[in-house]
């Protein structure tokens, strides 16, 4: 299955908003209709190329990188404090073993030790992303975890190890957050989201490679970064896709200055667009 093809997909960086957004429209109207079209904007400019996504979620942390190997996962619902209906959403993709071993064979032939969990579900890190890049849910889904490390340096090396996957119809997808710092959700955000974005948006867009990879190794130095990321969960999803395309452009395809009212947010691309 995991042939090359005449193509090489880009990687992404996605911030996926908040909890099941998706589900949840009625309730927040408006509140991710940018970040929806934007999302919407990625499957048209892959032009349905992907043969399976490779889905890196802030939501899934082991001792060891860990890939999700069922042929028909189920759902985490890692959240709390959204309506009842909402813990009994499915987004039905199927799973894809064959991929699973693929990139559990990549990471070990590149001596980073790796896991199948054949019991993985989609957390809400993957499917309120899937939803509106893939409604149809046909396209195969594997999630591989962070390592609880948190480790940059080792989450580029990932993503290196996997940039292969990239020439065979594989879509490699950091799914986090831009700015994630849940007990500031008021107008104390602005101030360091907006900072912070802009450092990332020099870093990753202006920036030549290899000063990139220095900075991303070297993130905590960047303006208010422990008031962004108290925690990197969200931003190591950020660390695999740029390792997966190092050398290449990065572009923004998602900008958003009042995200959940306070929050500057943005997503990126890496490497170019199939023609």
């Amino acid at each position: 299955m995991w042939q090359p093809m005449s193509e090489t997909l880009p990687t992404y960086f996605i911030s996926h908003g908040g909890g099941p957004w998706p589900w949840m429209k009625h309730e927040q109207p408006g509140v991710f209709d940018a970040l929806e079209k934007s999302i919407v904007d990625v499957r048209q400019e892959l032009k349905d190329r992907p043969k399976a996504v490779l889905m890196i979620s802030g939501h899934w942390e082991e001792p060891a990188f860990t890939v999700s190997s069922g042929e028909h996962p189920g759902m985490v619902y890692d959240y709390y404090g959204f309506p009842d209906y909402t813990y009994r959403i499915h987004y039905d993709a199927p799973g894809s073993p064959e991929l699973a071993q693929r990139v559990q064979d990549l990471l070990r032939g590149g001596g980073v030790g790796a896991h199948l969990d054949p019991q993985r579900g989609y957390d809400h890190g993957t499917f309120s992303l899937m939803q509106p890049l893939y409604p149809e849910a046909q396209v195969p889904l594997v999630q591989l975890s962070l390592q609880r490390r948190l480790d940059p340096v080792l989450h580029l090396q990932i993503g290196r190890l996997l940039k292969p996957l990239r020439d065979e119809g594989v879509l490699i997808i950091g799914s986090g957050l831009s700015f994630h710092n849940l007990r500031l959700r008021d107008a104390r955000a602005q101030m360091p989201s907006h900072a912070f974005d802009a450092w990332l948006q020099h870093t990753l867009v202006d920036s030549p490679p290899h000063e990139r990879t220095w900075q991303l190794e070297h993130w905590e130095q960047a303006p208010y970064a422990r008031v962004a990321h108290p925690r990197e969960d969200h931003l190591l999803p950020l660390m695999v896709a740029v390792g997966a395309a190092e050398d290449e452009p990065g572009a923004c395809v998602y900008h958003q200055d009042d995200m959940l009212g306070y929050w500057t947010a943005s997503s990126f691309r890496f490497g170019a667009v199939p023609n």
